[in-house]
């Protein structure tokens, strides 16, 4: 029989217990969600009118289902706080309120904190050398992410054509070039259903996009 975790008191003691098991409608789970939405606001996706709290409770659905912990499904619905939603002292509040190993998750999926952001191609490609070290939470998370996003570009492609890559800041070639590192690299470091898929989608996009060079 499976003990579930009171996460019930003090801030502190909750973050003590994180990360043994998620607790369906569990406070932390709650506070989480209500801070994404509040952070992501007057967010939407790239160019298109979907409200960004979607994409993260996608991220979080996908790291649920892969079995992920109550640190790693708050860090889903928080991975981009730091990035998109004030940087250092966003990622300082994520600490206090839910916990060193919440904000660690949060701060590898950054791939930078700066504003305004570093040159696209040397970021990205520091981003992937850190993922040839980062923890195995951090990845699980990564890869929920990339494969949420991997879905929303191929579904656009589908309807859109190659137009859709006209919203992202890299040339196509370079969009798909970094999909398909991503895919190699979480594939070969946590290979498992979540990266199965991202390889599977990754190889699909390129392969439809075809050349749009």
């Amino acid at each position: 029989m499976t003990t579930m975790v009171s996460l019930a008191g003090h801030p502190r003691d909750r973050a003590e217990l994180a990360g043994r098991e998620l607790v369906p409608g569990g406070s932390r789970f709650e506070e989480a969600l209500i801070l994404a939405s509040r952070l992501h606001a007057e967010q939407a996706r790239k160019s298109v009118p979907i409200p960004y709290i979607g994409h993260l409770l996608a991220v979080a659905s996908l790291v649920i289902e892969d079995g992920g912990s109550e640190d790693e499904v708050v860090a889903a619905l928080l991975h981009d706080a730091g990035e998109d939603q004030g940087g250092v002292p966003t990622v300082d509040m994520i600490r206090e309120r839910f916990g060193p190993a919440v904000a660690g998750i949060v701060l590898g999926c950054s791939d930078t904190l700066e504003l305004p952001k570093p040159a696209w191609r040397p970021r990205k490609e520091a981003y992937l050398a850190h993922l040839e070290e980062a923890s195995p939470q951090v990845m699980r998370v990564s890869t929920a992410d990339k494969l949420h996003n991997a879905r929303a570009v191929l579904r656009d492609l589908r309807s859109e054509g190659p137009s859709v890559f006209d919203r992202f800041s890299a040339p196509p070639e370079g969009t798909l070039w970094y999909f398909t590192a991503l895919a190699e690299v979480l594939g070969r470091r946590r290979p498992g259903p979540l990266s199965d898929e991202l390889q599977r989608v990754v190889a699909t996009l390129v392969d439809e996009a075809g050349d749009v060079s």
